[in-house]
């Protein structure tokens, strides 16, 4: 039974990239082009126009390249762009896909691993480009970049729990688009996608690891960009709450889902 899921969620995540650049004249090759863009917009407004600057790992003051912080940013966007694709999308998940409600024999409750195996994949690949920038940038690549995966993973399994309860209550409440999409942007801005922590009041920096992206965003950096240990402590309580976040989410999944077919 476990293989015959796995088979299904990969051949659906295929299917799901496949789909989205059908009929596009790039392709896949807009999963490389649609990061850079934002990338190229983001840097010049927050690091020319603004003079945002950050404090590298080695160093006492906030002084470096506009390359180097298109790189800090780069790693950041990453994070988030995994977050808002699968948080975006999961409210009018089932409603989407209302004819495999009506499949007795599909488990539905899959098709939130669908759309973050997809953002996974679009992830993989501004990986790939991130890890080119900081080669070119930084002079090499760090070997804590090995820990990517397990710094991510925690992430992962939050925004699953989120994809499942707010796939559920998008079908009961169509709404719920207009009120995540705004959430998701606030998000961004109040992460430290475009700040460091340490540039907040000493009083303010406990409260911003409320914000789900916060631990995923400085800890990818940390691995990936600045080759340093990330936080353990922090991030091991983040796995703990993620773990629960999800299996509520499932729950409550699986509790309401019994109403999806007479709603749609």
């Amino acid at each position: 039974m476990l293989q015959q899921r796995v088979a299904l969620v990969s051949s659906l995540i295929q299917r799901e990239i496949a789909g989205r650049y059908r009929g596009s004249v790039l392709g896949l090759l807009w999963s490389l082009l649609t990061p850079l863009f934002m990338l190229a917009v983001y840097t010049f407004f927050f690091g020319v126009v603004m003079k945002s600057r950050w404090t590298l790992p080695d160093q006492q003051d906030a002084q470096h390249s506009t390359g180097e912080f298109a790189v800090i940013l780069f790693c950041g966007l990453i994070v988030f762009q995994f977050f808002a694709e699968v948080v975006s999308q999961a409210p009018g998940l089932i409603v989407a896909n209302a004819n495999y409600v009506k499949k007795i024999v599909f488990p539905v409750q899959v098709l939130p691993l669908v759309s973050s195996g997809a953002a996974l994949f679009h992830a993989a690949v501004s990986l790939f480009v991130l890890l080119v920038f900081v080669y070119v940038v930084f002079g090499g690549i760090p070997l804590t970049v090995f820990l990517a995966p397990v710094v991510f993973a925690p992430l992962i399994v939050l925004v699953l729990g989120i994809a499942w309860m707010l796939a559920s209550i998008g079908v009961y409440f169509r709404d719920m688009n207009q009120i995540v999409a705004p959430l998701v942007t606030a998000t961004m801005f109040l992460s430290p996608v475009f700040f460091q922590r340490t540039s907040l009041p000493t009083w303010l920096q406990p409260w911003l690891s409320l914000n789900p992206l916060a631990i995923p965003v400085e800890s990818f950096r940390d691995v990936v960009v600045f080759g340093v240990q990330p936080n353990w402590a922090a991030l091991g309580n983040y796995s703990l709450v993620a773990i629960g976040v999800a299996f509520l989410g499932y729950e409550f999944f699986q509790k309401t889902r019994r109403g999806f077919a007479d709603v749609l």
